[in-house]
């Protein structure tokens, strides 16, 4: 029981844990909910901002389930793997999940080309004659919904995810010839600037069965702003529409479960998203366990809280590079001029949590000169000092999210 298990088809819930000593907070958040916990899941670029390695995450979370005497089944995602050779560790580590990020191979771009342009990309895909047998002009019926392929939609589906269904290919088959025993596979096409259109969906899980890949989660990029440990922006009423044409797909075609990134702290999406697809789901979540750490160092260590909200703004601009996000800092107080017993409620406000969101790598990482780490060793004591405090506010944040996800 102290083995990682796959998930197959049943709802489930990632809890990304950077630091590596949340498991256990992570599991009571679980007791009587009927979703299936991955305890151990963080990406290649969590891992080299922390310092961490696969091997390491779940270490950290086997050792949380032998802590929380936790008996149960639990999953190991080895998230937004981009290359091979982090399969290979991930792989040689004993992890159950895969999440193939091919964001590098999905071309975007090809809805800002002219149709001259696009044409040209196109001619140049040798397999386009045999694509086009298989699609062109193909109806699909869905709950009462039809979708076609006529040329120039047929086209930009293909020049957009053809290279990248071909990466996903070859990551699936290594995990086949390499990986002993079942594992979850999931495809995410999420890490775009434009939300997937109901053919692209299609296209994909046509072309990944065609070409034998059993997944068992995709992530779709959904309409309005999914950004880092705040609520979702957006139209609901317009993102609730668009989950029911996705989620007939999925059904219609079966075989596999939604899977939403970025979940931290999406709140008013939750019950759509779990009503939509019946339970057909798997959500991620990650950083928010760490800014609800943060929260409680801000309220048992104050001037440990201010060196590190203050090194944290120094960094953001840095940092923010790698995401998107809409932070303003000018709307976050100085934290010289408010009370120690305010500064948790910072950590409350989308500004401030943003901020501590996507620092966490230079926090975790920074080092003096002397190469002494200036705030991982105090953080670590922090929290080890009020590990029950840390273990109830994280729990009830993530409980937070499950109770919402009625399925």
């Amino acid at each position: 029981h102290l083995s990682p298990s796959t998930c197959s088809l049943r709802c489930s819930f990632g809890t990304g844990d950077r630091l590596g000593i949340a498991t256990p907070s992570h599991i009571r958040a679980f007791e009587g909910k009927n979703i299936f916990p991955v305890l151990a899941q963080q990406s290649v670029r969590e891992n080299e901002r922390t310092e961490r390695s696969f091997q390491e995450v779940l270490d950290s979370a086997i050792w949380g389930c032998f802590e929380a005497g936790y008996r149960g089944k639990f999953g190991a995602d080895a998230d937004h793997v981009k290359r091979v050779e982090d399969l290979k560790e991930a792989v040689e580590c004993g992890y159950t999940m895969f999440t193939v990020d091919p964001s590098d191979f999905i071309k975007t771009s090809a809805d800002l080309l002219t149709s001259g342009e696009k044409n040209e990309i196109y001619e140049k895909i040798a397999e386009r004659k045999e694509l086009e047998r298989l699609y062109l002009g193909k109806t699909y019926s869905i709950k009462g919904e039809k979708f076609y392929f006529d040329a120039n939609s047929f086209r930009d589906t293909v020049i957009t995810y053809f290279d990248a269904l071909k990466h996903i290919v070859g990551c699936y088959f290594y995990l086949k010839e390499n990986k002993k025993g079942d594992f979850d596979f999931e495809v995410s096409v999420d890490e775009t600037s434009l939300p997937t259109l109901p053919l692209a969906h299609i296209f994909i899980v046509e072309e990944l069965r065609r070409r034998g890949v059993d997944f068992q989660n995709l992530a779709l990029r959904f309409s309005g702003q999914w950004q880092k440990g705040i609520d979702y922006i957006g139209d609901v009423e317009k993102l609730g529409g668009e989950l029911s044409i996705h989620a007939n797909i999925a059904k219609t075609f079966g075989g596999y479960k939604l899977s939403l990134h970025s979940g931290s702290d999406k709140f008013s999406v939750y019950p759509l998203f779990a009503e939509k697809t019946e339970g057909l789901f798997h959500i991620k979540t990650s950083g928010t366990s760490w800014v609800e750490a943060v929260k409680v160092i801000a309220e048992k260590n104050p001037s440990l809280y201010r060196e590190i909200h203050k090194f944290a703004l120094k960094n953001f601009e840095k940092d923010r590079l790698s995401y998107h996000v809409t932070t303003d800092l000018s709307r976050i107080p100085d934290v010289e001029k408010i009370s120690d017993s305010e500064l948790k409620n910072l950590l409350d406000k989308p500004d401030s949590r943003q901020l501590i969101h996507i620092t966490y790598g230079s926090i975790l990482s920074a080092k003096s000169d002397e190469g002494r780490y200036l705030f991982r060793d105090k953080i670590y004591a922090t929290l080890f000092k009020h590990e029950k405090e840390h273990y109830d506010v994280v729990s009830s944040h993530i409980r937070r999210h499950l109770d919402l996800l009625k399925n």
